[in-house]
């Protein structure tokens, strides 16, 4: 059973840095679309940033800048670095990779406060 496991959520401070990572476990993560989704607390969840098999990238437009999405297909992992984080950037954060199938994980909490 293939498996998408996100790690890295936690505390963080306005200003601060966190680099998310997503582990899958199936095979051809080289030719998927991958990408984080987030869901906001009262909001529906919504793309936060996406990369194709060739390497080209789409941001939400509240994250552009500052958030950086990027793979190591050698690892079958996905990686998103949080930069300059804002309150509202708290969320779960969702991976995804699409091979035909989209695979979900569970997501993993964000969490900025002072």
């Amino acid at each position: 059973q293939v498996q998408v496991v996100e790690l890295g959520g936690g505390l963080a401070q306005p200003g601060g840095t966190l680099t998310l990572s997503c582990t899958y476990s199936g095979s051809d993560f080289a030719i998927a679309s991958v990408g984080w989704d987030r869901q906001r607390p009262g909001r529906e969840r919504a793309l936060g940033a996406q990369m194709s098999s060739s390497g080209c990238t789409t941001y939400a437009h509240s994250v552009k800048g500052r958030f950086t999405v990027s793979r190591d297909n050698a690892k079958n992992t996905l990686y998103l670095q949080m930069n300059s984080l804002r309150f509202e950037d708290t969320a779960v954060y969702y991976c995804n990779v699409g091979i035909g199938h989209e695979y979900w994980g569970k997501g993993t909490l964000v969490t900025v406060s002072s």
